[in-house]
């Protein structure tokens, strides 16, 4: 229960922060419901109008078994509910949904009558004791009916398809009238607040009363005091239609074995739940807390959920974002560096990363300035693997210091090169331009499972890469082989991603390289760790990396003479790259056979470029060991990281040598 005492705690540690409008937390005693109708009326229960509202999520009154409500009889809501509960002459117009019209004015009129009463509940109760809700809504044009006076499943008639019909949830192609939700608005002289979802002292009001009910007492394993306990708890974290729970058992039969427990529920009503109870107040408070924190912060991912909180209320960055997300700001003005005109040669001993490091560090020290070192902070994910039932995937408590630590090292050891666009400022009455960048960042959870399995995989395969990965952020835990391998699988497949798709496959190798390095930075077994730099590693002698670096020279010469012929086409090296990584010596043969035509094209238009890009050439060839270039072992991802590498210094060797062209 340690989450829930997390939430507890949160709960009223938000309520001393100044937070204004959605803000705020949802008060203890309601629940979050989607409104379809809006029904208008005065202060002495007249009916005034309705309309139809566009499923709006709205904040309404519950009582603790509503609050979870589910089953095929659900208790009704003591004040704003489905047109089935709030309207009396809902069969006489062949309503077919469940009907309990006594129920939910009983639990209105104990309210009314009560030292807790408010006049917008009473005017309420006054207009549905009337019994004409339907009769009022088809005159208002709301709700519609057949010549027989029965409310319409499906709209057959002329002309543009009523409101009703769009907003509410159809089964079958047939929609059921009395689903909607109803909310009221009471207009009363001298009181701004007219809407009863708005109203604070409404809200106070059925709170006060709702309290006072109270009900049994017994030791709460939250707070640590006895307290009125909790027999339901509350749904809807997710969203308005979620009704899986995260506490739910309150079923009595149809379970297996439960141990030396003996619970039935006259023993539960009369001396509580016999292994743990938790207090009304505190459970209601830590789900409300939860709710807000997914509204406000959490990640989505699916059905999937993932937040992350400092118990203080203070805010922290989150651990599912790239740093791009981040800091964006920061990393593209850090990332160019230009060339110094005395160099004569790109200095390729120079570290990349250390202008993100100095970035990342100094982002972080706004957090570390505002947050204490040893204040609580929480990363908890849930997800349901029922519509019923809900589950903590992953739960973790950190200190602040610990926690800032872990994502500072996340960022930093899976940081590469990564393709992003930027907008540049526009002149005129001119369209902004986009340029593509390569800024040093590290990748995000979900752009990681969709490098791994591409952007088709299913919801559920999504869910299981994210939640795999969260270890590895939060814990610094070594990263999964088998994502890893995957991801360098389909980007050496380059052909596999379509034509037009040539930006998503750059993204994903920045990304395979981001992963390919930070793998090895926290290898499984200390003695193969090592760490890649962000630039070309000239003086790297290892097979795999020399052969990468020589497809990308290949591929630049191809790629130019292409531009000169005025062609647009595939590469070769492209078309043969997972071959290549199979099979790299015999492959390299057919590519630098393919390479000859278009040498002779440069020799005579691009002189100087073939000239450069064969030295370069050579040396790559002169650094192979003779054994390892002859072999034909399947490459590693490392071919990949000095491939890139390579690919990204051309433009600084084509800078330079523009460059020294000038001071000549």
């Amino acid at each position: 229960m340690s989450w829930m005492a997390k939430l507890y705690e949160t709960y009223e540690a938000a309520m001393q922060l100044d937070l204004d409008g959605d803000a705020k937390l949802m008060p203890i005693s309601h629940t979050i419901q989607n409104a379809h109708i809006k029904i208008v009326i005065d202060g002495e229960g007249n009916f005034l109008r309705a309309e139809v509202l566009e499923k709006i999520p709205i904040i309404i009154p519950a009582t603790e078994a509503s609050a979870g409500r589910s089953g095929t009889k659900p208790p009704p809501h003591p004040l704003a509910d489905k047109l089935q509960y709030v309207a009396k002459d809902y069969p006489k117009f062949g309503g077919k949904k469940w009907f309990d019209f006594d129920s939910y004015q009983q639990l209105l009129c104990e309210w009314c009558e009560s030292e807790y009463s408010h006049p917008k509940s009473q005017a309420v109760y006054r207009y549905i004791s009337q019994g004409e809700v339907i009769k009022d809504l088809i005159e208002a044009a709301v709700l519609f009916v057949d010549e027989e006076g029965l409310l319409l499943e499906q709209w057959e008639g002329e002309g543009e398809i009523p409101k009703i019909f769009k907003v509410l949830p159809k089964t079958k192609k047939l929609t059921d009238q009395g689903t909607a939700l109803v909310t009221w608005s009471v207009e009363i002289a001298g009181d701004a607040h007219a809407n009863t979802c708005d109203d604070q002292s409404l809200q106070q009001s059925w709170i006060n009363y709702e309290t006072s009910r109270g009900g049994l007492e017994g030791l709460c394993f939250i707070s640590g005091e006895r307290q009125s306990v909790a027999y339901s708890h509350p749904a809807k974290l997710r969203h308005s239609g979620d009704n899986a729970k995260l506490i739910s058992a309150n079923d009595l039969t149809g379970f297996t074995f439960r141990g030396r427990f003996t619970d039935t529920k006259k023993s539960i009503e009369q001396q509580g739940n016999q292994a743990a109870s938790i207090g009304f107040m505190p459970t209601q408070k830590a789900h409300n807390a939860l709710r807000w924190l997914i509204a406000r912060q959490g990640f989505h991912n699916g059905e999937q959920r993932y937040v992350t909180w400092a118990v203080s209320g203070k805010p922290i960055p989150k651990p599912t974002e790239s740093s791009w997300n981040l800091m964006s700001e920061e990393l593209v003005l850090e990332d160019e560096l230009p060339l110094s005109e005395a160099d004569n040669a790109p200095d390729h001993t120079r570290n990349l990363g250390a202008a993100f490091a100095g970035q990342l560090n100094k982002y972080m020290a706004g957090y570390r300035a505002r947050l204490n070192p040893t204040e609580d902070i929480v990363v908890m994910g849930i997800d349901s693997a029922t519509p019923g039932r809900m589950s903590v995937i992953y739960y973790r408590e950190l200190i602040a210091s610990e926690f800032l630590d872990r994502l500072t090292r996340w960022h930093s050891e899976f940081a590469w090169h990564q393709r992003h666009k930027r907008e540049l400022p526009a002149s005129g009455n001119r369209k902004p331009k986009t340029e593509t960048i390569w800024p040093i960042c590290s990748p995000a959870p979900r752009n990681i499972a969709e490098t791994a399995y591409g952007v088709t995989l299913t919801d559920e395969l999504k869910k299981s890469v994210v939640e795999r990965i969260m270890p590895c952020i939060i814990d610094a835990a070594p990263f999964p082989h088998d994502l890893l391998d995957s991801c360098v699988r389909r980007v050496s497949n380059r052909v596999s991603y379509k034509s037009d798709d040539f930006w998503r496959w750059q993204q994903d190798l920045g990304i395979t390289c981001a992963l390919y390095r930070g793998y090895f930075m926290r290898h499984p077994k200390p003695n193969l760790r090592k760490e890649y730099s962000m630039s070309l590693e000239e003086n790297n002698h290892s097979r795999d990396y020399l052969y990468g670096r020589l497809l990308a020279i290949a591929e630049c010469i191809e790629e130019i003479a292409l531009s000169v012929g005025g062609e647009n086409r595939t590469t070769t090296v492209a078309r043969l790259m997972q071959r290549f990584a199979d099979r790299p010596y015999s492959t390299w043969r057919n590519i630098e056979l393919a390479l000859l035509p278009y040498m002779q094209r440069l020799q005579v238009s691009r002189t100087e470029f073939l000239v450069d890009i064969k030295r370069e050439l050579d040396r790559v060839l002169a650094a192979f060991a003779t054994d390892d270039f002859t072999s034909e072992r399947p490459l590693s991802g490392e071919f990949l990281l000095a491939y890139h590498c390579q690919r990204l210094e051309f433009p600084n060797k084509q800078t330079q040598s523009d460059s020294n062209k000038e001071s000549n």
